[in-house]
């Protein structure tokens, strides 16, 4: 069991499915133990609806998320360096992780984490594909720091 960092950024490519999750579900089982954030490689999408619904499935708010790229990140005053652990979601944020953090000493993981997007036809099977990434994310992150 490793021991929680100090703070954790999760990426994925539109920050409106995966990242934000595990930012919430980490905020839930850490609370304010850890700094979290997320971003993604673009920020062209917003919070995506089966995302709000099935983290409030197990109590975590997503409404108020507002999608934001590393680029952003950065605008906002948060230095990419001011993170011990980047942990990317999806194959195109590992590299743009690698890329960005090429001359820091961060940590960057890769977690295989299913993009539910396009999975399903009707409302049940698409919420279903959205749980499975959702306790893909929560399995993680149990995993990861927490016995």
């Amino acid at each position: 069991m490793a021991a929680l960092p100090q703070s954790v950024l999760f990426c994925c490519d539109h920050n409106a499915v995966r990242s934000p999750m595990a930012e919430g579900i980490m905020k839930k089982l850490h609370g304010t133990e850890a700094y979290v954030q997320s971003v993604g490689v673009a920020n062209d999408l917003e919070i995506d609806g089966f995302a709000i619904a099935v983290c409030a499935e197990m109590g975590v708010e997503l409404e108020r998320h507002r999608s934001r790229s590393f680029e952003e990140l950065e605008e906002m005053g948060e230095a990419l360096s001011g993170f011990d652990l980047v942990v990317a979601l999806s194959p195109a944020s590992q590299r743009a992780a690698l890329e960005l953090t090429r001359y820091y000493h961060i940590k960057v993981e890769y977690w295989p984490i299913m993009d539910p997007t396009g999975i399903g036809e009707t409302r049940e099977q698409k919420l279903n594909a959205y749980r499975q990434t959702r306790d893909q994310i929560a399995a993680r992150l149990k995993g990861r720091w927490q016995g």
